[in-house]
């Protein structure tokens, strides 16, 4: 959880000392910079928007003909969307990065907090990846439609997460994975 999750409310209000600004992005359309330093794991801002179904936020989306692979939906672990188009913040102009300075971390109560994950000095652009889950097979075609335009060292192409192939075990050695911060 951040650091400080009261502040999470007036995280994006406009008023003297705030700590984010949307303006264009040399990345992908807006963007989303600090207005001062962060260290990992100060709270940056809320993802705030309206709380839909998953059914309606796939009739929302269906309804956006035009740009289908453009929304501003955040699924929470309960299954809600956050719907950041309807009553959002500036959070939804954060862009992704397969090298991101920041991540997005929910709490007990499905809020979203976008958290520093590195040191962000004030003026840098914000980023978390958005590691898209989908439930069809992973096509090149798919890949093409939510292709990444980071431009990181290491980007894999994609907004979508990658599945990776399974190895199997050495003897003696564990599969497990370091479990995600909280």
């Amino acid at each position: 959880m951040p650091k400080s999750p009261t502040r999470a409310a007036s995280a994006d209000k406009p008023r003297a000392g705030r700590r984010t600004q949307v303006r264009r992005s040399g990345v992908h359309g807006r963007g989303v910079f600090a207005l001062q330093d962060f260290a990992p794991g100060d709270l940056v801002i809320e993802y705030r928007g309206e709380r839909i179904s998953w059914a309606e936020a796939e009739r929302r989306h269906e309804a956006k003909a035009g740009d289908p692979f453009h929304t501003f939906f955040f699924q929470t672990e309960r299954g809600d969307v956050i719907d950041g188009g309807s009553h959002g913040n500036s959070a939804r102009w954060i862009n992704h990065s397969c090298e991101p300075n920041c991540e997005a971390q929910e709490d007990d109560d499905g809020r979203i907090f976008i958290v520093a994950l590195t040191p962000i000095q004030a003026g840098q652009e914000l980023f978390y990846d958005y590691a898209l889950e989908i439930d069809e097979r992973l096509t090149p075609a798919l890949k093409r439609d939510y292709r990444c335009l980071c431009g990181a060292p290491s980007c894999r192409g994609t907004l979508l997460k990658t599945r990776r192939k399974r190895t199997p075990a050495k003897p003696g050695t564990s599969t497990a994975r370091q479990a995600p911060r909280p």
